[in-house]
């Protein structure tokens, strides 16, 4: 039964979103005034959460997939006790606000993840819910049980049509997480129209297919039977839940069930009109009455007591099992672990080498022995890409007792396992990797081959946005692939990522920088980092002759300097530039030219992103500025180059997209030799001679 202060409490939810949108005059009214009840009933009734602190480490998880029903989020999270104010609620939308038009990570207290591009945040929840399973089984041992918490989710029509949901919820339902419940917000109006222009399927039987429970209420105002179907939502322990909850949006506004609701304030007049609709008073606007706010605000009492009992049983704990608890607690407080580092290899020179793909699999294995928040997998491509970390287990629900453990290399799934098969899902691993990284207690990756990062980009944004942790590691990383041809050889996506703010892309020359890739990925926690590594073999440069690998940390370093007889050192004739397999390149272009009586730099540049994060002092000492003849070399677009090149400098690049061939056909073809190299230096010389501008 739905008493008058329930009425009053979701009016309130109702009221407080319409008057931001409203006094903004921008944003969206209509999924507040449907969705209000069941995110009443969710967070007075179910969510196990402490607005005092907003961070404590087992609360539950609520994720609001449709982003652009902020007004709602901040209703709730101001009226249980939030550090979010009436006057931040006023400055909705607004420059500074607390309150900006889409959630963001970070920006208010009680957000747990930035949503907004549909789909992603229910993609982002699995993740959470993924690292909740997990953390359990590793931890929750000897009758004690630190980790126990539900990730929730509120998802909209438009969730349910994007692909990157569909990915996340079939990965979900495999994995059986149970303390997964998404409420879906079955108002059936989108932005542009009615959904049955273009979503007709039963979604009910859709996640059945996908192995999820799926509960049904039929009116989103019958408080009830939200309630019950929480309730049963919990019950179930190995399905996650959807809850198909029929709303309407833009309730009780004269635009009830149009998509006039959807975007768009509803006017002066027609807030009039719905309050006195829903018998709510016209003014104030931001009316919050005494009773439903003391109701609400009963949240702050029952969180410091969840706490306070958690914290007994965490004592209890940490005096039982020590070592479990000093663990846990360092990786939720994203610690790294005394002597981290201590087992990566340092690779020996050699001539052959190896593809930085097989270096890579070295070093994330022996970092993976010291770091057990490190948790990951590849696109259903480890076999490629080199990311499997052997002897951690495969995550995956405990087999049937005398099932085959195919594809485990620890002779069993379990939820403790590190190993996580994404399948063929780039767009949900993005976003899976986010929610893992958001939760807390993890160092998460990805992989797969280099141009399908363009699956991705979405979730890469949103983690550069959002600051996130995560790690992504790219293999087959230009042209040099060779005969899988132009679809997977990537061109423009280089240019295109380093485009991206807050991200760091990484592009290592050899298997030592691989190794100090690595390491600078495991300690920029600020950000993701990009991994880009090669298919082919690369000689392991022989660092008694160059530079340390550690120059990898200031994104360009001088590998090698080879000053002409008689010449004045530290000032070069040319300046060669490149970044991973291509660094090799112009080592040998140099020795040729040197031969020949000039003073080549050979400058390694696996990261334009640590580069420019270096005072003007370094840059210039490694970029001299009165050195004007300078070639970049990579395999991929140059857009970007010449801010490095400068105007009498040039790039060798790839300004079209690849072909069919054997990898030295192709680098034959397109000039990736240290012949075409030397000639196009020697061009760069002369224009400089021809200008005037050899020092």
């Amino acid at each position: 039964m739905t008493t008058p202060l329930d009425l009053e409490c979701i009016n309130t939810l109702r009221f407080l979103s319409v008057d931001m949108v409203q006094h903004a005059n921008s944003g969206h009214p209509g999924l507040p005034l449907g969705a209000a009840t069941m995110a009443y009933a969710l967070w007075t009734r179910h969510l196990k959460h402490h607005p005092a602190n907003p961070l404590w480490a087992d609360r539950d998880r609520f994720v609001l997939s449709a982003g652009h029903g902020s007004a709602l989020l901040y209703s709730l999270l101001h009226v249980t006790g939030y550090d979010l104010l009436l006057d931040d609620l006023k400055q909705f939308r607004q420059w500074g606000s607390k309150a900006p038009g889409h959630p963001e990570r970070g920006h208010t207290p009680g957000v747990e993840i930035t949503t907004g591009p549909l789909g992603q945040g229910m993609a982002n929840a699995v993740g959470m819910a993924i690292a909740e399973a997990h953390l359990a089984v590793r931890y929750n041992q000897g009758g004690h049980v630190p980790v126990d918490h539900r990730t929730w989710a509120l998802v909209s029509d438009g969730d349910l049509m994007e692909g990157v949901a569909a990915e996340a919820a079939s990965l979900a339902g495999h994995l059986q997480l149970g303390k997964l419940v998404c409420l879906y917000d079955d108002n059936r109006v989108t932005l542009a129209a009615g959904t049955d222009i273009a979503f007709s399927e039963d979604r009910a039987l859709r996640f059945q297919a996908y192995g999820w429970q799926t509960l049904v209420v039929d009116d989103g105002n019958d408080l009830e039977a939200v309630n019950a179907a929480l309730n049963a939502a919990q019950s179930e322990t190995t399905r996650p839940s959807l809850i198909l909850v029929r709303t309407h949006i833009g309730f009780g506004s004269p635009e009830q069930d149009s998509f006039k609701a959807h975007g768009s304030p509803l006017g002066v007049e027609d807030v009039k009109r719905t309050k006195k609709a829903l018998d709510w008073p016209l003014d104030p606007p931001f009316f919050v009455p005494e009773p439903a706010l003391a109701h609400f605000r009963e949240a702050l009492v029952r969180g410091e007591k969840a706490e306070a009992d958690w914290n007994v049983r965490w004592r209890a704990y940490a005096e039982a099992l020590p070592s479990l608890a000093a663990e846990l607690q360092g990786r939720l407080r994203d610690e790294l672990p005394a002597g981290w580092d201590a087992d990566i290899p340092v690779f020996a020179a050699d001539a052959k080498g190896m593809a930085t793909r097989v270096s890579g699999e070295r070093v994330i294995n022996a970092i993976a022995t010291r770091l057990p928040a490190l948790f990951g997998g590849s696109a259903d491509l480890d076999p490629s890409t080199k990311t499997a970390l052997k002897g951690q287990g495969t995550y995956n629900p405990p087999l049937v007792a005398g099932e085959d453990a195919q594809g485990s290399d620890s002779g069993g799934w379990s939820r403790a396992g590190r190993n996580l098969h994404f399948g063929v899902r780039e767009h949900a691993m993005g976003a899976i990797v986010n929610g893992l990284a958001a939760h807390g207690g993890f160092l998460p990756y990805g992989s797969t081959f280099f141009v399908f990062s363009d699956y991705m980009r979405p979730p890469i944004r949103l983690a550069a946005l959002m600051g996130l942790h995560v790690v992504h590691v790219f293999t087959h990383d230009s042209i040099a692939l060779g005969e899988d041809g132009p679809t997977h050889q990537p061109v423009e996506q280089l240019a295109s990522l380093r485009a991206m703010p807050n991200l760091t892309l990484i592009r290592p020359a050899d298997a030592n920088e691989t190794a100090v890739a690595w390491k600078v990925a495991v300690e920029r926690r600020d950000r993701p980092v990009l991994l880009v590594l090669t298919r082919q073999d690369l000689p392991t440069l022989d660092r008694s002759q160059h530079a340390s690998a550690e120059g990898l940390r200031r994104g360009a370093y001088v590998l090698q300097e080879l000053t002409a007889d008689g010449a004045k050192a530290g000032t070069p004739d040319l300046i060669l530039l490149a970044s991973g397999s291509e660094v090799t390149l112009i080592l040998a272009a140099a020795e040729r030219l040197h031969a020949d009586g000039l003073s080549v730099r050979c400058v390694s540049m696996p990261s334009w992103e640590l580069f420019e994060a270096q005072p003007p002092s370094y840059r210039d000492e490694v970029l001299p500025p009165e050195v004007h003849a300078r070639l970049a070399v990579e395999m991929g677009a140059v857009q970007g180059w010449h801010r490095y090149v400068g105007d009498q400098g040039d790039v060798l690049g790839v300004e079209h997209f690849g072909a069919s061939a054997p990898a030295s056909v192709l680098l034959e073809e397109f000039g990736f030799t240290a012949d075409n190299v030397v000639l196009r230096a020697r061009r760069v010389l002369a224009k400089g001679s021809a200008n005037g501008l050899m020092h």
